[in-house]
């Protein structure tokens, strides 16, 4: 039995506008998404900001209903049986909702574990476990308040296993983690899925998912663009070369130039405070190429000029590129926030509000 199955899933967001006229207007956020996961994989969902990927989470998770499709956990229909579900998954968001500040880390897992029906008896040593797998042994009775972003990333963690899911759900665990507590973060990630816990993590860090997942699937405009090892999926861009320029003052205007230059196959900048990362895939071989680019950015103060083979993030930029290309963005005219979330007055706001692991009746009062 499959841990995970997405078959066709779909979600479309309604709202309405105006005043005297209300109009009605409609999103589709995730459009045809299938996907499996096997027991005990560590499969990665990558995508860009408003591509549908905290949407696709939340309906695996009992969160959202599918507007069409299915969606199975360990066979149990997400919207048929959504009680089997939540006993059966942990979902962990990046950020600082889901815990209780003035509370010590020990009397937040206390309180969730009454909430998630954790037997009296194994309570104490369920926790104790779970502190020392997230390594806050000797800091659980301080209040979360002071807590590092990455403390409080990792007691998220604990929190979204102490009822012993079969699935865990990764939203964006490391975001805004420094690299001393991400590395941790993996490392426990790691430990979980070697365990046999089935992890389906999200994550803007490309490093991250080439170190943890086994298998990765990009989605882009509600859609998947790709699915495969992060080798795989890498060997998308093998016969390329990445020459990599420390910029200062690049526009949009001269990346286009650098786009349309003969042997460029895709180019993109990253901002890294003052400083910007231009990347420019070209095929393999392309010295010659190096003379044209630096001439496109004319006018640009120009840093460190280095050359590499290339990542599982060029393949990931590639692979959007090429989708947005396509289809004009993830969804024309939808903030991030309509992808990535419930909109406010759409038709299921009120009965989607269910939190994954949660048993009934108590499920609000983990919205914290």
């Amino acid at each position: 039995m499959l841990a995970i199955e997405a078959e066709a899933l779909r979600r479309t967001y309604t709202s309405r506008t105006g005043w005297l006229k209300p109009r009605r207007t409609e999103t589709e956020a995730v459009r045809g998404v299938t996907f499996e996961v096997a027991p005990g994989e560590l499969f990665g969902l990558l995508g860009p900001n408003g591509a549908g990927k905290t949407t696709t989470i939340k309906m695996l998770n009992t969160l959202l209903l599918p507007t069409s499709g299915t969606a199975r956990v360990f066979g149990h229909d997400v919207a048929r049986d959504p009680v089997a579900v939540r006993r059966r998954i942990g979902y962990v968001f990046g950020g600082d909702r889901g815990l209780y500040d003035r509370l010590s880390a020990l009397d937040n897992l206390r309180y969730f574990a009454e909430l998630y029906g954790v037997e009296p008896r194994a309570q104490k040593r369920r926790i104790a476990e779970l502190l020392d797998l997230v390594g806050l042994v000797g800091r659980e009775k301080e209040r979360v308040e002071g807590y590092s972003r990455g403390m409080r990333q990792r007691l998220h963690i604990a929190r979204g296993l102490l009822h012993h899911p079969d699935v865990l759900f990764l939203d964006e665990p490391s975001i805004g983690v420094d690299p001393v507590a991400a590395r941790d973060l993996r490392r426990t990630v790691a430990d979980l899925a070697a365990a046999g816990t089935t992890v389906l993590l999200t994550t803007h860090y490309m490093a991250e998912a080439d170190e943890l997942c086994g298998r990765i699937a990009v989605i882009a405009g509600g859609r998947i663009r790709a699915l495969g090892t992060p080798e795989s999926l890498k060997s998308r861009v093998r016969g390329r070369d990445v020459l990599e320029i420390e910029a200062y003052g690049v526009d949009e205007e001269r990346l286009d130039r650098v786009r349309r230059l003969a042997g460029v196959r895709g180019a993109s900048v990253e901002d890294r405070g003052t400083l910007q990362i231009v990347t420019v895939q070209t095929g393999r071989g392309s010295a010659e190429l190096h003379g044209p680019v630096l001439a496109a950015l004319d006018g640009v103060r120009i840093g460190r000029v280095t050359s590499r083979e290339p990542s599982l993030e060029d393949a990931y930029i590639a692979i959007v590129e090429e989708a947005t290309g396509a289809t004009d963005g993830a969804v024309a005219g939808a903030p991030e926030d309509v992808n990535d979330g419930a909109v406010a007055g759409t038709q299921d706001d009120t009965t989607d509000r269910a939190v994954a692991g949660a048993p009934e009746g108590v499920a609000e009062e983990l919205s914290v």
